[in-house]
Parts: C-alpha cells; structure tokens; sequence
C-alpha cells in the first residue's frame, strides 16, 4: 500500500522557538514532569471516527474533506486499507494510542453474522498493525445510534428485539477490543433518552438500561475481559433529554444501580458545556467520588448549541483538567481521547496533522502549568487554610459523626455566634493562575 500521507514527515518535538508547523513546540514526549514523561501523563489518543470516517458534511452541505486512503466503498477491502492509513497517521504523529466504534472501523452487513464477519477481517489488520507498531487500544465501543433500528434508543428501546440486538453488538464490540487487548470499553448512550416524556415510561427505560449494564458486567467476566468499563454523559444531541446527561446523573444511576464498582466515567469537555457546566468542574465532580477514569479532549462553542468537537487550544481549560487529573493521581487505564473532528474548510490531509498537534500542544502546556501551580503550592495551600476549622475541634467532631443537632445546639448557645468567615480570594488565586499561563 502506497501512503496514505506521502511527504508528510514523522513529527518531532522542536521547541517553542521553532517556526515549523509539523512539529511539536511544547509536547517533548520524552521530557520528565513530576517523576513521568509527558507521554505517560498524557497517554495521547486518536479517535478513529472523526479523523478517518467524518468527512465533514454537515446539514447544509456534503463531504468536504480529501480522504486519499478511503475509496468511497463499504468494501471489507477499503476497511482494510484505512486501517492502515491510520496507523500510519498515528506513527507519524507519535500518539500511542486510539479508539473505535465497531462501525468505525468495518461496514456493517445485512445480518448480525455478517456485520461480526466485517469486523473479524478488519481486526486482523488492526490487531497486525497494533503489532508492527506498539499502539495500543484505548478502550473499544459499539455505534448503537446510527442505524434506523435506533431510532428509539437501545438499552431504552421500547422494542424487546432492539434490546436483543444491542446486547449481541455490544457482546461482539466487547470480544474484539479483548482481543486487540483494550484498555476499556466505553458505553456512551447516544439515543438513551427521550424526545416526548408523552410517549415514555421513563422509569421502565431506567430499570432496562442498568439491566443492560449489569448483563454486560456479567459478559466481561466471562470472556476474561479485565479493561475498565467507561460510561460518558452527555445531557442531550441527538435526543432532547439522556439518562446520562452529567458526571452527577450518572453517578446517582451507577450508585443506585449497585454499578458504581464496574464503572468509571469517559469526560468529554464538549458535553461539559452542552450541560451548562465547565470541563473542570466535569472533571472535578467525577474525581471526588471515585469516578473519574478517561477524557475526550475537545472543546465545544458556548454560543453554539450542538456538539462541535473541536480541538483543544484553550491553556486555560488544558491547565485547569491537568490540575484536576494531577491531583487524581494521573491516569491508569485512561487517556486523552481527540474526540475532535478539523474544521469543515480544513480539508486537506494535512489538516489533520496541524489539529493534533495544537491539541497535544495544549494540553503539555496545561500539564507543565498544572505542574508548577502544584509545587509552587500557593493554591493548595489556600484551599486548606479556607477549610481549616473543619480539622479541629467542633468541625472534626462534625465530620468524625461524633455530634448531632441537639450537640451542635448547645455549642452555639455557648458560644453566641459564628467566628467571622475570611475572604474567598477569588481575584488573588485567578491571578495566580494567570502567572503560570
């Protein structure tokens, strides 16, 4: 196979002075930051959808993007073939790892056997290239939201049969990524939800969706599967509402649900903002209750309504997830996924180089300030002198269970009163922020 990206050149790390936009100026691979190199931290991912499959057509418009490796068919053979191609792209780009949907990656057929049959013939070549090169399986997941049969939803559906067949695609989805020894499998509910609550019985679509996750729990057992298992809010887009719509959401359902020890959640920044809420505050939420497992690095536009999934240029979101994930103690099985898509007039093969790099820029300029702010130490230290009452005296004894109303009663009749509150500092710690940035 001739390349797919012919005199574009494998791409180093120059330095920030270096003026060549097919290298890298701040994401040095090899450079140490807190005992790990940058690549460990960062543990970079392709998503194979939006940089081999999305061809940016958009609802006013067809395809814009040249794809030279891809001739246009749902040929097993052209599967094959961009396969390759992106696996050279993830060799010439230096990321270690990336990430599929099962129809990212082999046409679906007319039956179930022969959509399995598809995607046995391209996993052979990807499990051949992963061989060849070291690139590893972030996680695996199936597109439960493509096709008609969908339209409903899957887990949620209101038709048995769908139920049936999402259970048998997510089986076939989830034996694959074991065998090409992935990481994790994320479940990302793209039609689980509703558009009319007058046609919904919400608690039973509730009841079938962790029914589903716990026959998949069983399923991971059985085939010896031992990757993390992901779920990914999101609020709404392509339905109006989804059972998965925050970090908070999903949290409440896995803790209900007694699967709060199978699962972990996939962050997306896009989806963040599609909540109304900030990246960090996704992230922050999910760290504090154990939850927070990978990220699809993005961003969206606050003045837009829709998933944009563009690249992440913004130090101040790269800094303030670095700062976040650094405190969780980095990643294990999880990464940063470019769930990004290049703009719709960025349409040449190249392009997709030049947003990788800015994105992989961002975030090791987010993971050198994020680095610095912590040893520096300033803003730790004013979150645990904020909270130091709490460490002593009555504050301890409210968190050891130790008092109740009727103890707290007395104590503030003693008393008299609250001792004054002190200032929250938040223009002092933003300044902060800013002279690392």
């Amino acid at each position: 196979m001739t390349e797919a990206f012919a005199g574009i050149p494998k791409i180093h790390y120059e330095g920030p002075e270096s003026k060549n936009p097919l290298a890298f100026k701040h994401y040095n691979p090899v450079e140490e930051v807190d005992g790990k190199t940058m690549a460990e931290h960062l543990r970079f991912s392709v998503a194979y959808w939006h940089a081999f499959r999305n061809g940016c057509a958009d609802p006013f418009g067809g395809p814009t993007r040249l794809m030279p490796w891809d001739d246009g068919s749902d040929s097993v053979e052209n599967a094959q073939n961009r396969a390759r191609a992106a696996f050279e792209f993830f060799e010439k780009l230096g990321v270690g790892f990336y990430c599929f949907h099962d129809r990212d990656v082999a046409p679906e057929g007319a039956t179930l056997a022969e959509s399995n049959a598809n995607l046995d013939a391209v996993v052979k070549v990807l499990k051949e290239e992963q061989e060849r090169t070291g690139i590893k399986l972030l996680w695996g997941t199936a597109c439960l939201f493509a096709n008609p049969r969908f339209m409903h939803g899957a887990s949620t559906s209101p038709n048995a049969d769908v139920f049936a067949f999402s259970a048998a695609q997510v089986a076939k989805a989830m034996e694959v990524t074991h065998e090409l020894g992935g990481l994790g499998y994320v479940f990302w509910g793209g039609r689980e939800g509703y558009k009319s609550l007058l046609n919904t019985d919400l608690g039973r679509e509730l009841d079938h969706m962790a029914r589903f996750m716990r026959m998949a729990v069983d399923y991971k057992k059985q085939i010896g599967f031992t990757g993390q298992f992901y779920i990914e809010p999101k609020p709404k887009e392509p339905t109006k509402h989804q059972y998965d719509f925050d970090s908070a959401t999903c949290h409440g359902f896995l803790t209900a649900n007694g699967l709060d020890g199978d699962f972990k959640l996939n962050i997306e920044a896009n989806h963040a903002t599609l909540a109304g809420h900030t990246f960090q505050h996704e992230l922050e939420f999910a760290a504090s209750v154990g939850l927070l497992g990978s990220v699809d690095a993005n961003r969206g536009d606050p003045q837009l309504g829709w998933d944009t999934d563009q690249f992440p240029t913004d130090i101040y979101d790269t800094t303030a997830a670095m700062l976040t994930i650094l405190k969780n103690g980095g990643f294990t099985t999880g990464g940063l996924n470019f769930d990004a898509h290049v703009a719709r007039e960025s349409f040449e093969p190249v392009d997709l180089f030049y947003a990788h790099i800015g994105g992989m820029d961002a975030f090791a300029r987010g993971l050198k300030a994020a680095s610095a702010i912590r040893a520096d130490g300033l803003i730790d230290d004013f979150v645990t002198q904020r909270y130091a009452s709490w460490d002593a005296s009555i504050g301890a004894d409210i968190e050891a269970g130790n008092v109740g109303f009727a103890e707290l009663s007395q104590y503030m009749l003693d008393k008299g009163d609250s001792d004054p509150n002190i200032s929250g500092r938040v223009e002092y710690l933003e300044n902060i922020l800013n002279e690392y940035i």
